[in-house]
């Protein structure tokens, strides 16, 4: 039927309706639009299109904030804008606030949106990303007949470890929309965007202080500081780029596993390189970056989380074989790897996303143990770490370890190496060091004498033989057959049954 075919009765109808349409994405007015775009930055429609693949999105409560009850001005979809799309091919639920829409802030009408979407993903079981670029709860609401409804933070804590989630920070985040983006797995700042709790003029009213939105939450800041954002990104295309590689490492629910992708990438090879990058000695530092790049798949990177945070320990997400993994492991060249809080912090979250979406963690240890002194001791570090060494004893899903070089007290605990526990493969380089603690050291805070000191030392030396001939470790492997092993144990756990269900949490953490 062409337009005008329409029957009458239909005409003024469905006029009205585009009208309505219309002025909701209309967003907030050609000049607000027109400076955003000076400013070199997408407005939240281009956002969702620049993100998702081509005409997949549809857009859910376009007409919310569409109507005046007592003559107050309308407000084009309450501020944000969302509804189902996909990436990749890969079906997901996407919001985006609208900071040219009374700062993208928190309505009534937003908070109902916000719900719903969050639900959403929960019942289809699919992910859920939100572009965060607002002032929080808008506060006009104070004026206005607060309907009786759940907040988007009580979904939001449901939805947790059910399906994947992602927060990006477009440019400023502030009060509640901040704490949104604390609720997903994966929060993610461009470079010049800020999050906190209160604004610059609220702290310096309440409490004196006098700061640039920068100084009191810029990125650079929580990434390397606070632990609040994992990653930074130049900017929004850097941004899509960083989610959908994110997204292509995880399975759309907790119900479900990640597919191997075979190709030449993912076929076995020897590490000839590895021995050039590993020093024998245990004391003198490497870059364990190296180690994982050549480990890794070639297809691309392996995908660093919170890189400035916890530097001691590294996190992140690759493929092995094929195989979708995360990955925990010491870093040898800063504080010769030793487990401080912030990395023990990093490693807990990002066991607990690996644990939720059943992917296989590969653990490289090579760590003197716990850092030691005054400060490590009141910032909690024992604490943490014996929250790290829960967070991966209770994993669900296939545990790989590997020690390096050394691996002291609880340290190596701490990174998987338990043969008690529900290890697929724990493996070792010839030659390691291991113990309660260190001998060199550990016999004079001992007091033990000379001879003795000399047995810990041996005992220490021979750490490698005497693990595998008690096996401590499945296998000493030749370092340049690492990959190779690796694989193999991927394989073999690949044969286990699917997930029935998101994983329960039982007990207190310490």
């Amino acid at each position: 039927m062409s337009k005008t075919d329409i029957p009458d009765d239909w005409q003024a109808l469905l006029e009205e309706y585009h009208r309505r349409i219309d002025t909701g994405r209309g967003m907030g007015g050609a000049e607000k639009l027109g400076k955003r775009q000076q400013r070199g930055r997408l407005n939240a429609r281009q956002v969702i299109a620049g993100f998702v693949d081509s005409d997949s999105f549809m857009e859910l409560g376009s007409l919310v904030g569409g109507m005046s009850y007592q003559g107050e001005p309308t407000v084009p979809c309450d501020a944000i804008v969302g509804g189902l799309a996909s990436v990749d091919g890969r079906p997901i639920v996407v919001a985006v606030e609208d900071f040219t829409v009374l700062g993208g802030s928190i309505g009534h009408g937003a908070n109902a949106k916000r719900v719903r979407f969050a639900r959403l993903a929960a019942k289809e079981k699919i992910p859920y990303i939100l572009f965060l670029d607002g002032a929080g709860y808008r506060a006009s609401n104070s004026l206005e007949r607060h309907p009786y409804a759940p907040s988007d933070l009580q979904e939001l804590a449901i939805l947790s470890g059910q399906v994947p989630t992602v927060a990006v920070v477009l440019g400023a985040s502030a009060g509640h929309g901040a704490l949104t983006g604390l609720m997903m797995d994966f929060l993610v700042m461009l470079e010049d965007a800020v999050m906190f709790a209160a604004g610059p003029p609220l702290v310096a009213a309440s409490l004196g202080e006098n700061l640039s939105k920068e100084e009191l939450g810029g990125a650079s800041m929580h990434a390397a500081h606070s632990g609040v954002c994992h990653n930074i990104v130049e900017d929004e295309q850097a941004a899509f780029e960083l989610v959908r590689r994110y997204l292509s490492y995880l399975p759309d629910n907790a119900w479900q596993r990640t597919t191997a992708l075979e190709d030449k990438h993912s076929n076995k090879r020897v590490l000839d390189e590895i021995l050039g990058v590993v020093p024998r000695n245990g004391q003198a530092p490497y870059d364990m970056r190296q180690v994982i790049a050549m480990l890794v798949d070639q297809r691309q990177p392996w995908l660093e989380f919170q890189p400035l945070y916890g530097t001691a320990m590294l996190t992140g997400l690759a493929r092995i074989g094929g195989y979708a993994v995360g990955l925990v492991a010491n870093q040898p060249c800063v504080m010769a790897g030793s487990i401080n809080t912030q990395g023990a912090l990093k490693a807990i979250h990002f066991i607990d996303i690996c644990n939720a979406y059943n992917l296989p963690v590969v653990f490289l240890a090579d760590n003197p143990g716990i850092l030691p002194g005054s400060q490590a001791e009141r910032a909690g570090a024992l604490r943490i770490a014996a929250r790290m060494y829960a967070a991966q004893a209770k994993l669900r899903s296939p545990k790989i370890h590997v020690t390096l070089r050394k691996a002291f007290g609880f340290g190596s605990s701490i990174m998987g190496m338990n043969p008690f526990d529900q290890q697929t493969l724990t493996l070792a380089f010839p030659g390691i060091t291991l113990g309660g603690i260190p001998a060199i050291g550990g016999g004079d805070a001992a007091k033990v004498d000379q001879d003795t000191q000399a047995l810990l030392r041996e005992a220490e030396a021979s750490g490698s033989w005497s693990a595998g001939d008690t096996m401590a470790y499945d296998e000493i492997i030749d370092p340049r057959e690492m990959r190779n092993a690796i694989i193999v144990g991927l394989k073999s756990s690949s044969r286990r049954p699917a997930p029935t269900g998101p994983a329960h949490n039982s007990g207190i953490r310490p």
